[in-house]
């Protein structure tokens, strides 16, 4: 489950409500507020994993954007959730690489051109921290054929960087989920769980959507991913998590554990 969704007291009433609502990890954000060494304590107190790591500014701070010191900002940004990410001893940092937003100064080929310039720049730091950069595929207009990302991820020629899919996010551009992943391989390096129908075009809860989660099921132990699956969804308290958990343990065919 993502960190923001818990909704809780302190850090450390967070990490024993995911672990009493029977997740194994969370996802956190940075740069954030929170203080990290307090999440780390927590994190080994309750034995909840911090698996992963979500570049927080992203949207705001594109790699990109067309104006050079945004961009500054936002490689400095994913510098920052990087040195989070190996701190926490996690992954994977998420990133969301830019977005076509203006067909003059933020187009596609721009797009592709400045992020992956950025991305370049990261790498030295990504092999140091053994930390590796996972492109998520969104609503941004970019990337939205596996074609598409198979190609960006590719052109690093690097092991740090590979591909985080959301199952759910891509159903809109008509390509079902399943056949991304077997196209993307071992490139995907992580997933991300919520619910979206195709015909009705919209979000709709998890295990109502059009996601076909039987064959991604299927696709992801041919192409041998055994990794984690997250939550992406509205959060809430005990009574919203337990009920998140408990469908996605029914529709990964995991084995439900009594509340701690």
């Amino acid at each position: 489950v993502k960190f923001s969704m818990i909704q809780a007291n302190t850090i450390l009433e967070r990490f024993e409500l995911a672990k009493k609502c029977g997740f194994a990890g969370v996802e956190a954000d940075s740069p954030s507020p929170l203080l990290r060494e307090e999440m780390l304590a927590s994190s080994r107190k309750t034995g909840v994993v911090i698996h992963g790591v979500i570049n927080s500014v992203h949207w705001n701070k594109r790699l990109s954007d067309p104006r050079a010191e945004i961009r500054a900002e936002g490689l400095q940004a994913m510098e920052t959730a990087m040195r989070d990410t190996h701190f926490y001893g996690a992954d994977t940092c998420l990133l969301v690489p830019g977005a076509v937003r203006n067909p003059e100064n933020e187009n596609f080929d721009q797009c592709w051109e400045r992020s992956t310039a950025e991305i370049k720049k990261l790498l030295p730091l990504a092999k140091q921290l053994q930390v590796k950069i996972a492109i998520e595929v969104v609503w941004n207009n970019f990337l939205t054929t596996p074609e598409m990302l198979i190609k960006y991820v590719d052109q690093f020629e690097s092991p740090w960087v590979g591909a985080y899919f959301d199952a759910s996010n891509m159903i809109k551009y008509g390509v079902p989920s399943a056949e991304w992943i077997r196209r993307l391989g071992k490139r995907m390096l992580k997933l991300d769980f919520k619910g979206y129908h195709y015909d009705k075009q919209k979000w709709v809860p998890i295990g109502e959507g059009t996601e076909n989660w039987p064959e991604i099921l299927k696709a992801c132990e041919e192409v041998g991913y055994h990794g984690w699956a997250t939550a992406e969804v509205q959060g809430g308290g005990e009574d919203v998590l337990m009920s998140i958990s408990k469908k996605m343990d029914e529709i990964l065919e995991l084995p439900r554990e009594k509340p701690i």
